[in-house]
């Protein structure tokens, strides 16, 4: 093999790390309970399924750009959901055949193969490379940092835009509500980060996969008029089905925001093959078309969030940040890695804060993606 190999530009898998801890936990009595990587557990809606069933005879390529009724449902939940109705306008507009836009509200769409797929090849997807820099935040889901070293570009991990002095910014990520910590930004600090970046030249993408999980706080998307000024030059939402609609297993996101470069990145996604295969297509429809089955979900994350929030408290833990998202950001003052093999120590699986940058060092991150019998057997033991 050549010299140089890509993956040595790459931190070491995280979750790889993670086996030690996982065997462990694993021999507890009572067996495992997993709040680590946030895997959805309860079952696929039964609408779902049955539109993927319904176009499982599929034998054609599906379009990257999505069909007219996926682009349409998208367009319609990003309105509904992250914007307001009739409110999204940009400027110049490219015709929807060509690049996969909704003319009629100026919001370029694009469904993606999961949204962890775009968040690592959204850089290269936008041309930067050696020399420019990505501002990740200074605690972040890991794939960030990934996606910018596969483009040769360097990363920093900032809150501060100010600190970042003359360097050739090109992207800068956003994520509230934030995984791991739950910290939800409001719309007057998102608005800043979108007035610097255009001032730059630079794309905001704001990944807001728990956009819908607010408990505290209330989240408010990067295309909202109070955030973007009514205009989505130069801003992208990046979206995923895999929690509010137990998608996982189907690999099932879109990214939303300025048709223009939502223009590019389809032009790019063509050559590469980046493409939603047909029946998760149909799928998607039908999980954006139906709240019922968010709500539910919504609430049963809610019950497993109160349950499991109150039994870390009691165990000592202070619980910071968290009032949006599916995860309990939580702290006893120790190093991260040494959290985790007390939880271990408890058949108890979570995240070293460690995975999630340097400044995450004394934290773990503990999901709410278990099953009630597997939460409620995880507060016994931290009871215990």
């Amino acid at each position: 093999m050549a010299d140089g190999r890509l993956s040595e530009r790459l931190p070491d898998f995280p979750w790889d790390l993670l086996a030690a801890a996982k065997r462990a936990a694993a021999e507890h009595t009572g067996g495992l309970v997993d709040l680590s990587m946030g895997t959805p557990v309860d079952p696929v809606p039964q609408v779902v399924r049955e539109a993927l069933a319904a176009a499982s005879d599929s034998p054609g390529y599906p379009l990257t750009a999505g069909t007219a009724a996926l682009r349409a449902a998208i367009v319609e939940w990003t309105v509904r959901t992250c914007i307001a109705p009739g409110s999204a306008r940009s400027g110049p507009r490219s015709e929807a055949s060509a690049a996969g836009t909704a003319p009629s509200e100026g919001l370029g769409v694009l469904p993606t193969i999961g949204s962890k797929e775009l968040v690592a090849w959204l850089p290269t997807l936008l041309g930067i490379g050696p020399g420019d820099t990505v501002v990740i935040p200074t605690v972040c889901y890991p794939t960030y940092e990934v996606g910018v070293r596969l483009a040769g570009a360097t990363p920093v991990r900032t809150d501060s835009l100010t600190s970042l002095g003359p360097a050739r910014v090109k992207l800068v990520w956003v994520n509230s509500p934030s995984n791991p910590t739950g910290q939800v930004y409001p719309a007057g600090h998102l608005r800043k980060v979108v007035e610097w970046a255009r001032e730059r030249g630079a794309v905001v993408a704001s990944d807001e996969c728990y956009l819908t999980l607010g408990w505290e706080d209330e989240p408010v998307s990067v295309l909202s008029p109070e955030v973007s000024g009514g205009v989505l030059d130069g801003v992208l939402a990046v979206h995923s089905l895999s929690k509010r609609s137990n998608l996982a297993g189907y690999r099932a996101g879109f990214v939303a925001g300025d048709p223009e470069v939502v223009s590019e990145l389809l032009a790019v996604r063509k050559h590469g093959g980046m493409i939603v295969p047909a029946p998760v297509q149909a799928a998607m429809v039908a999980a954006l078309s139906d709240e019922e089955h968010a709500a539910a979900q919504r609430a049963a994350y809610a019950a497993r969030r109160d349950v499991l929030r109150a039994a870390l408290v009691k165990a000592g833990f202070e619980i910071e940040h968290s009032g949006a998202g599916l995860y309990l950001w939580a702290t006893r003052g120790d190093d991260s890695w040494s959290t985790v093999d007390w939880f271990a120590e408890r058949g108890i699986l979570v995240a070293p804060g460690a995975f999630y940058g340097p400044a995450g060092e004394r934290h773990v991150r503990v999901a709410l993606t278990a099953t009630d019998e597997r939460v409620a057997a995880a507060v016994e033991r931290l009871e215990i």
